[in-house]
């Protein structure tokens, strides 16, 4: 359990290489994840939906909520390949899986973060729906290819 738990930590970490990456070689802003813990910090107040997570007023310390879900969301998808390849992904991972989680993992943003976010689904209500959805795409390939590589590096430490 802990080999996956690191194997996802390494692989958000990839994602978010990518993500820094894009932003200065692209002009392609990131998710701000300080709107992710206002949103997780509304949950525990009972609000779930917001017309835009922009109008919501910020509260403290949305930054470090944000990024922590972000960080154990990355974790907790890491068991995706177990689920579609059993306990063997983890002596064997193979990239297919791997990327197939990734697609896999574009669930939680397309079906359950943006709509609760006042975005819509699959970022159907921002300004460029397209883009929206090509940078989450992309991303979570990335992290796909992050739990193939974390897997394949933490094997070789074995």
């Amino acid at each position: 359990m802990t080999k996956i738990l690191l194997t996802g930590l390494l692989a958000t970490l990839l994602m978010d290489g990518w993500s820094l990456a894009r932003r200065y070689l692209l002009a392609s802003p990131s998710l701000n994840y300080a709107l992710v813990g206002r949103w997780i910090v509304w949950m525990s107040k009972g609000r779930y939906f917001h017309h835009t997570i922009y109008d919501t007023p910020a509260v403290k310390g949305e930054t470090v909520a944000g990024w922590a879900v972000h960080y154990l969301t990355g974790m907790a998808f890491a068991f995706i390949p177990l689920l579609l390849q059993g306990r063997q992904w983890s002596e064997h991972p193979d990239l297919l899986s791997a990327l197939m989680s990734g697609f896999i993992s574009l669930v939680a943003p397309f079906f359950i973060m943006q709509p609760a976010l006042g975005w819509g689904i699959a970022a159907s209500k921002t300004p460029a729906p397209g883009k929206a959805r090509l940078n989450s795409a992309m991303t979570h390939l990335i992290y796909g290819l992050g739990l193939y590589l974390s897997a394949v590096a933490l094997q070789a430490l074995a």
